[in-house]
């Protein structure tokens, strides 16, 4: 069985929950999960979210969809850097291991 804290495409495990790294495309007409996208430091899950990155909505709207696809109460998800950009790192926090198998069966 492979370790928990391995890097597994777009997210990794940490001690009290797993990072996801993220591509933000607002103003979209569907919102939603679009697949993996490639990035120079890595994979990202792409979110398309109907708010506009103005005050925060986006990155509200990113958090509210990652906790609902997920399982998880929309506390346990807040934006770890990149607040400002497209590009951010999601923490969630939980078991671990049932959140990685949610994210490896995405």
């Amino acid at each position: 069985m492979a370790s928990t804290a391995d890097l597994s495409g777009f997210w990794r495990a940490t001690v009290d929950g797993v990072t996801i790294a993220v591509k933000v495309h607002p103003k979209s007409r569907r919102a939603g999960l679009h697949g993996v996208a490639p990035s120079a430091d890595g994979p990202r899950l792409r979110i398309h979210v109907t708010e506009a990155a103005e005050d925060g909505r986006a990155n509200r709207a990113v958090c509210d969809a990652m906790a609902a696809v997920l399982a998880v109460p929309r506390s346990a998800v807040d934006v770890m850097a990149g607040a400002s950009s497209r590009e951010k790192l999601l923490r969630v926090a939980g078991d671990r291991d049932s959140l990685a198998a949610r994210l490896a069966a995405l």
